[in-house]
């Protein structure tokens, strides 16, 4: 039998929280994220665009997508609107879901954008280590396992999940002019 061997590098990490996974399996979901992302929404608001947009299911089949984006914490209610004797609640998403593959044509660019900046992300990463060490092993004690992964790494996780806020916090208030 023939050997076959690589040398294979890491090139990305993948995230995946579980509860977050199961709540954007639905595309449905996907949809409404991707709506309540770019303005604060009712349930009636959010059906009505649904239907311009292909998926013609009930009010109370909407609410149960909303609810359960929110019961995972994508969507939260922001605005508490009295109407007629009843509350008409506004949600919004607090997380924006991207579910991209970079064209193959220009993973050369990309490779060249990633050559360019990764020392400065090997230094921001050896600072947080430096500064936040501690923490970061004190909340990977705490953390759970994958159900499945054999080898866990919390802190590779928590420093992605800190450069991920961190990029979209820039990111927000440098390139769409808020504070969010």
């Amino acid at each position: 039998m023939a050997e076959f061997s690589t040398d294979v590098s890491l090139e990305d990490v993948a995230v995946r929280d579980p509860r977050i996974s199961s709540a954007v399996d639905e595309p449905v979901r996907a949809m409404i994220l991707d709506m309540l992302a770019e303005r604060d929404m009712t349930i009636r608001q959010v059906h009505s665009e649904l239907a311009d947009r292909g998926y013609d299911r009930t009010e109370n089949t909407v609410r149960h997508h909303v609810n359960e984006l929110r019961d995972v914490g994508l969507v939260e209610v922001t605005q508490l609107e009295e109407r007629r004797g009843g509350t008409t609640k506004y949600y919004r998403a607090n997380t924006i879901l991207l579910s991209y593959s970079v064209p193959e044509e220009h993973e050369a660019a990309v490779d060249e954008m990633v050559d360019r900046i990764q020392p400065d992300v090997a230094e921001l990463v050896a600072v947080l280590e430096d500064e936040f060490g501690e923490t970061l092993r004190a909340i990977s004690g705490e953390m759970s396992p994958c159900e499945h992964c054999r080898t866990q790494k919390y802190e590779t996780f928590l420093l992605l999940t800190v450069l991920r806020r961190a990029f979209v916090r820039a990111h927000a208030r440098d390139v769409l002019g808020g504070d969010e």
